[in-house]
């Protein structure tokens, strides 16, 4: 292998890591790819379903919260609900994955998120947020379990695949951003049509993937454990890190078109502007972690990317409502570049792919629970006042934490735990 190749497979690694990696048996499964591009396709249907659940809702929540009579503490809960689901279900992907396997669980999960978001259209508030607990729980198994797979079969084309896997899950949540409103418009601007056909594109992924549901549950051969990670206060560094970028991501999601609305601009156009600022996190998130691997760490792409974000969050709350558009670039290309450096600070820190799994699962439950109390926030500081200012001084509160633990998760250091296997 040349060193080119050598440094783009660390770079997909870094950036893929496997929530099965503790368990050889599903790690010693392959797969005959008798029609990789039926699972190629597949992939990327897949990809594309993990946030149009998400990014759907916001440009109508107005309209959502007309029909309902919700106060904005109820939409922020509603809008925190998915988020908090991927911390609580992403954690029992693995232990479905050596239950059913993989593939199976992904199917299952796709039939869980589509459930979801047609239930959300019907039965009133209940549907509403019981509709969107399932499809948290679907998109967090999936999430968990995707990048996984991407690894194993695709190994010889890692690198590839991670942009391909990066762009699908960034172009699914820009249709649904970019589009939801016009769907709502077609159907005399009822709310319910326009997020129940977001349920099409996961029940297409699932005909797609169906061919995957080939044998049984994995045979397990041995499994390996990692002590002390939770005590440990680097692991801790990452996890608040993770936690507090995801935070100001989903804010993005839940919040930025009624934001943008409350400052003029047409549900189209907030959507629209959502649907950019997304699309723009795809180049930010293949360029960053390049440019980060030469750096003695990762400090300065955090410290560039968080300025980024808060600059970009406080030109959408404060800027001429026409002149928007370079602060949503701006504002994709932060959050694209410090999500992918947060993932790959999971790599970074652990002293093996074991431990990386163990980091990843703690980053990813602690984290998207603390990510879910941003959104829940600007839905009680937006129940009381309609002032950008409060909201401006809450973007300024999580970006200095977010910097904070950044600058320290950013050191060259590991996790001081090791991996040791487990005797049947």
């Amino acid at each position: 292998m040349n060193a080119k190749n050598g440094s783009e497979n660390l770079l997909a690694d870094e950036l893929l890591i496997d929530a099965e990696a503790d368990d050889d048996g599903v790690q010693q499964q392959t797969v005959a790819l008798a029609r990789p591009w039926l699972l190629l396709l597949g992939l990327v249907l897949v990809g594309l379903n993990l946030r149009p659940a998400l990014s759907s809702l916001s440009p109508v929540l107005g309209s959502v919260v007309a029909a309902t009579g919700m106060s904005s503490t109820m939409a922020g809960l509603l809008t925190t609900l998915p988020v908090a689901c991927l911390g609580i279900f992403g954690p029992l992907a693995p232990h479905l994955a050596r239950r059913l396997g993989s593939e199976k669980t992904i199917a299952l999960a796709l039939s869980i998120l589509a459930l979801g978001i047609l239930l959300r259209t019907q039965l009133g508030l209940f549907g509403l947020f019981a509709g969107s607990v399932l499809a948290g729980a679907g998109i967090g198994i999936t999430g968990v379990l995707l990048p996984g797979i991407v690894k194993r079969d695709f190994a010889r084309k890692a690198s590839l695949m991670t942009g391909v896997y990066t762009m699908a899950l960034c172009a699914g949540a820009a249709l649904a951003a970019g589009l939801t409103v016009p769907v709502q418009e077609h159907f005399q601007h009822d709310w319910r049509p326009a997020l129940a056909v977001w349920a099409t594109p996961a029940l297409l992924a699932l005909l797609v993937w169906w061919p995957q549901l080939k044998g049984g549950p994995i045979a397990h051969h041995g499994k390996w454990e990692v002590k002390g990670l939770w005590r440990d206060p680097l692991a801790w560094q990452v996890t608040l890190f993770m936690g507090l970028q995801s935070s100001m991501a989903y804010i993005v999601f839940g919040w930025l078109p009624s934001i943008l609305i409350d400052r003029g601009l047409t549900p189209m156009s907030a959507g629209l502007m959502l649907s950019l600022s997304t699309m723009v996190q795809v180049l930010a998130s293949l360029l960053v972690p390049a440019l980060s691997h030469r750096c003695v760490d990762q400090r300065p792409p955090i410290l560039a990317t968080a300025l980024c974000v808060v600059s970009g969050l406080m030109g959408m709350l404060f800027a001429p409502v026409d002149n928007l558009l370079p602060w949503a670039v701006l504002l994709g290309l932060g959050q694209g570049g410090i999500f992918s450096v947060a993932l790959s600070l999971l790599a970074h820190r652990s002293p093996d792919s074991h431990v990386a799994a163990h980091l990843s699962g703690m980053a990813q439950g602690v984290g998207y629970m603390l990510a879910s109390l941003g959104p829940l926030s600007v839905g009680l500081i937006r129940d009381h006042t309609h002032s950008v200012y409060p909201l401006a001084l809450l973007f300024a509160l999580i970006a200095s934490a977010t910097l904070g633990m950044g600058m320290l998760a950013g050191r060259k250091r590991l996790v001081q735990v090791s991996s040791r296997p487990l005797q049947d």
